[in-house]
C-alpha cells in the first residue's frame, strides 16, 4: 500500500504560498487556459518564482493583456503569450511544432465543462475532445521536450471531482448512441484527466518526467459559463448533509494545489496520484468535494485510454 501523501498546506492556501520559498530560475513553464481563472494565478505564481511562463491561450489579444499584467504583478520580463485551441488537433500540432528546447513544468489547466452536446469536425464529443484529447496530444507532442528538461521534469492535469459522476465509458465515449448528458460527458472527460496521469507516469518515469492530477476546489470563474442559476441551486441542494452551501475558493486558492504539483519537493518522483486541498485525496471517497474514483486509478483502464487516444490522433 503507497502511504498517503499530505504537506503542510491546506484547503484555504493560496498559490503564493505553496510556492513560496521555491526558486523556479531558469525554469520554463506553459500553463493551457493561462489567460483566465486559476490559469492566471497559477502563471501569477510561477512567474514570480522565477520562471520563463508561456501562456497558451485561444484568445491572444486576452493573453496578452494578461501577461502584461503578471509583469506588472511581478516583475517578470520572462512571459509569453502562443495560441493554442486544444479542440483543434492542427493547432495543437503547431503549437508542439513552435516550442523549442527543454520544458520543466506543462500545466494541463484549461478546459470546458458541461457545455450542449457539441462536435469537433472528427465528430468528437467537445468536452472529451478539449479537456482530454487537445491536452493528450500536446504532452505526447512536448514529451521530448520534457524529457530534455534532464529529469524532474513535471506535468499537472488538471481535474475535477466531477470526475465521479462518470467513469470512461469505452462503449460510446462521444455519446452516438447515448442520450448526451453534459456532466456526464464532463466527469468522464475530468476521469480521463486522471487515467491520463497514471498512464503517463508509468510510461515516462525512465525519462524522469512525473504526471499527476488533481482537483483545484469549487472556484467561480468563466469554466462555469455554461451553468444557470437553476443547475448551481441543485448543486448547493447537494453539497452534503445538511450543507446548502457550495464551499466556494478563490481563485489564489484555486491555483494552489496546481502550483503545489507542479513545484513541491515534496512530490519529487512522485507520479500517477490525485490531489486536492494541497493532499493527495484518499482513494474510493466520493463527496461533495473529496476523494478520488477507484476507476479513475484503474492502470488497465488508463492503458486502454492511451491507446484510444493514440489511435484517435492518428486518424485525426
Amino acid at each position: 500500500m503507497i502511504d498517503r501523501l499530505t504537506t503542510p498546506f491546506g484547503a484555504e492556501s493560496t498559490a503564493a504560498e505553496v510556492v513560496d520559498g521555491i526558486d523556479l530560475t531558469g525554469k520554463r513553464v506553459i500553463v493551457t487556459g493561462g489567460a483566465s481563472g486559476i490559469g492566471v494565478e497559477t502563471a501569477r505564481a510561477l512567474a514570480g518564482a522565477g520562471a520563463e511562463v508561456t501562456l497558451a491561450v485561444r484568445d491572444v489579444e486576452a493573453g496578452e493583456r494578461v501577461a502584461a499584467e503578471l509583469a506588472d504583478s511581478t516583475g517578470s520580463k520572462q512571459l509569453l503569450v502562443r495560441p493554442l485551441d486544444l479542440a483543434d488537433q492542427a493547432s495543437v500540432a503547431a503549437f508542439v511544432a513552435r516550442w523549442d528546447g527543454p520544458l520543466d513544468i506543462l500545466v494541463n489547466n484549461a478546459g470546458i465543462m458541461a457545455s450542449p452536446l457539441l462536435r469537433t469536425p472528427q465528430g468528437w464529443e467537445l468536452q472529451f475532445a478539449t479537456n482530454h484529447l487537445g491536452h493528450f496530444g500536446l504532452t505526447t507532442g512536448l514529451h521530448g521536450a520534457l524529457a530534455a528538461a534532464g529529469g524532474g521534469a513535471r506535468v499537472v492535469s488538471v481535474s475535477s471531482s466531477a470526475h465521479h459522476r462518470s467513469p470512461v465509458v469505452f462503449d460510446d465515449i462521444h455519446f452516438e448512441r447515448r442520450d448526451y448528458d453534459p456532466w456526464a460527458a464532463y466527469g468522464q472527460s475530468k476521469t480521463a484527466n486522471v487515467l491520463f496521469a497514471v498512464e503517463a507516469s508509468r510510461r515516462w518515469a525512465g525519462d524522469g518526467i512525473t504526471v499527476n492530477a488533481l482537483m483545484p476546489g469549487g472556484i467561480r470563474t468563466n469554466l462555469q459559463r455554461y451553468i444557470t442559476e437553476e443547475e448551481l441551486d441543485r448543486m448547493r441542494a447537494a453539497a452534503g448533509a445538511g450543507d446548502t452551501e457550495l464551499r466556494w475558493k478563490t481563485t489564489e486558492q484555486g491555483a494552489a494545489t496546481s502550483v503545489l504539483v507542479a513545484t513541491s519537493p515534496l512530490l519529487d518522483g512522485i507520479g500517477g496520484r490525485y490531489f486536492e486541498d494541497c493532499h493527495e485525496a484518499e482513494r474510493g471517497v466520493r463527496g461533495p468535494r473529496n476523494g478520488v474514483a477507484e476507476y479513475a486509478l484503474d492502470p488497465a483502464a488508463a492503458a486502454r485510454l492511451w491507446e484510444l487516444s493514440t489511435t484517435a490522433l492518428a486518424s485525426a
